[in-house]
């Protein structure tokens, strides 16, 4: 188990630091997007989400739809999260980087590239405390207390309406979550559990709300339905996402847009399918991310996406 784990993490690693590089000034996302779940699939893992791609303000949860012609601009905050699992050992990592270009400086002054500078430093320092605590008997709010200190002291805040996560086989999102904010009375870790901590860090408030668009959907249960094409899509997400999440872009391969975005909508209001809404900052203030997935040791953790 642990062994697989970490070969997740490293292909894992490898990728995102393949597709780092590759953001400039005029890349598709869907370039990006693709070329991240290909290489995942050409390492011979399976993808454990849709690749995300969330831009300045937006925070969690773009990844592109099918044909999506969004280009990144010079200056642009790019927060890259991916996932890869082997037999569903989940490894998940992401990384903020902003995006280089000839435009930069016709985008932003200097001293807003200055300052998205250092919230991309804030997220990678949060996540660095955080990893520093981690150990088995430690209460997951410890950890946060150590995040928000540490975004604090940027004089950034973290964003408290997102949380790191563990992770188990097959299951993205297993029941602790980590916050990045203090808490008291929270779950203890213990030796053995593998968590994804990713601070998120912003000049804003620090709060995120629902932006349009929904990209994302994981399945939740059977229900019954008289529209045989409605049953015929939610049959080929139980069978091929049973439970991890799915981009509505690898659906588009087999059914049309407007036909699958009306049955879409029916799963969802029958509780079929869970819509993963896309997720800005409330006052559009740009988001910083970094995240790495560890294995909680007795007196420290291993981190397998480094």
């Amino acid at each position: 188990m642990i062994e697989k784990y970490v070969k997740a993490g490293k292909l894992v690693s490898k990728i995102r630091n393949d597709a780092s590089a590759m953001i400039k000034e005029g890349l598709l996302v869907l370039d990006l997007v693709e070329f991240v779940e290909s290489e995942i699939l050409k390492s011979g893992a399976e993808i454990a989400f849709p690749c995300n791609v969330s831009i300045n303000e937006i925070a969690a949860h773009y990844t592109s739809p099918l044909n999506d012609t969004s280009l990144i601009k010079a200056g642009d905050l790019v927060k890259l999260d991916l996932g890869a699992h082997i037999d569903g050992f989940i490894a998940d990592s992401a990384v903020t980087i902003m995006a280089p270009g000839d435009s930069l400086l016709k985008n932003l002054d200097e001293e807003t590239i200055s300052k998205n500078q250092k919230l991309i430093e804030a997220s990678a320092e949060g996540l660095e405390s955080a990893i520093a605590t981690v150990k088995a008997g430690i209460e997951v709010g410890k950890i946060g207390e150590e995040v928000q200190k540490t975004i604090n002291s940027y004089g950034f805040n973290p964003i408290v309406n997102l949380n790191g996560h563990s992770v188990e086989q097959y299951s993205l999102h297993s029941g602790i979550s980590v916050p990045s904010i203090k808490e008291e009375g929270t779950k203890k870790l213990k030796e053995g559990d593998v968590i994804a901590i990713e601070p998120f860090a912003t000049d804003g408030m620090g709060f995120v709300t629902d932006a349009p668009g929904t990209y994302i959907y994981r399945f939740l249960k059977e229900r019954p339905f008289r529209l045989t094409y409605t049953k015929r899509v939610l049959k080929t997400v139980k069978t091929n996402y049973p439970s991890l999440p799915f981009s509505i872009r690898w659906l588009n391969e087999i059914y049309q847009g407007n036909r699958l975005q009306n049955s879409l909508k029916q799963l969802v209001d029958a509780g079929a399918i869970y819509p993963f809404q896309a997720l800005k900052e409330k006052t559009n203030s740009w988001v910083s991310q970094k995240e790495h997935t560890v294995i909680v040791e007795k007196d420290g953790c291993q981190i397998i996406t480094e």
